[in-house]
């Protein structure tokens, strides 16, 4: 039986509705973890740990197994997360190989992986999705080159998604909600680190909703450029600069925008097309998964 008549504090609020919210995707947290996602309240893992270990209103509703915390209830979910771990370190294989050709493409300054695949938790036929940030007015074009990518990647048996291409103008993320905090949050940079932290500075409001996730929970060596690479790359660039690039640009995201146009009527589409971006979320996450969240706020008496 729950205990109602307790009145939780603060913290003991913050880390079970940050235990829910990952409930929401099957992904138990370690203490650390809790610390690091703790929704709106900033904390030690000292204090985390302190406070599950006194409060009985987070006893009644968390439960600790193998260093993880769940839902009551779902405690099955440990299982699923060590088996997802082992999957997405397959999957993480594949990703590195694929950074390691799509820097390499014109225009491109940043890479990094997002999705379920950014947490180590991927079933082993998921895709490894993938945020670009690109020049100014070549957001279409990259996007290009690395669909063209993909394609070849269907050879050796990866599912890369590109799904999501801005240019340095659109640093700043449209929508503020706690679901895109925890998007940007837990993307992993793998090449232009400093692109990354200047994306940081543009979104300061997340600090506000995640106060303790100053920095990826995880990181990867950057992948850096050889001096041949160097130079083809700004080969490349100076031959699809100017004119000729504007042109290709141009003809190529009025080309997608038109094909993309029967997609753009679903009910929880997120999608962004113009010159700065590319995100092609037309039946996006987002908005149920917040809608479903709420609702167990509310089972949850929090």
């Amino acid at each position: 039986m729950l205990h109602t008549d307790v009145n939780p504090d603060a913290l003991e609020r913050a880390i079970l509705k940050t235990i829910l919210y990952s409930d929401l995707f099957d992904y138990p947290l370690t203490p650390e973890e809790v610390t690091h996602y703790l929704n709106g309240v900033s904390s030690t893992v000292d204090e985390v740990r302190a406070c599950l270990a006194r409060s009985r209103w987070l006893t009644d509703r968390v439960v600790a197994a193998n260093g993880y915390l769940a839902v009551r209830g779902r405690e099955a979910v440990i299982a699923r997360r060590l088996d997802r771990v082992r999957s997405s370190d397959r999957l993480w294989w594949h990703a590195r190989r694929f950074v390691r050709v799509l820097r390499l493409l014109p225009f491109v300054r940043m890479i990094a992986i997002t999705g379920a695949l950014s947490m180590k938790n991927s079933a082993a036929d998921d895709d490894i999705d993938v945020l670009i940030v690109t020049t100014p007015d070549r957001v279409w074009l990259t996007r290009a080159f690395a669909i063209a990518l993909v394609y070849v990647g269907k050879l050796f048996g990866d599912t890369l998604c590109p799904n999501y291409v801005i240019s340095e103008r659109a640093l700043a993320l449209d929508k503020r909600t706690l679901f895109v905090a925890h998007e940007f949050i837990q993307m992993v940079p793998i090449y232009g680190r400093a692109v990354y932290d200047r994306m940081r500075a543009a979104n300061p409001w997340i600090q506000n909703v995640l106060p303790n996730a100053t920095q990826p929970l995880w990181s990867e060596p950057e992948q850096q450029h050889g001096r041949i690479a160097r130079s083809a790359k700004r080969v490349m660039e100076g031959l699809l600069s100017g004119h000729v690039g504007d042109a290709l640009e141009t003809w190529e995201m009025c080309r997608k925008i038109r094909k993309f146009q029967g997609k753009s009527g679903y009910p929880d589409g997120d999608a962004i097309l113009d010159r700065d971006h590319v995100k092609g979320h037309f039946n996006d996450y987002g908005e149920p998964v917040m809608r479903l969240y709420a609702e167990r706020l509310t089972q949850f008496e929090t």
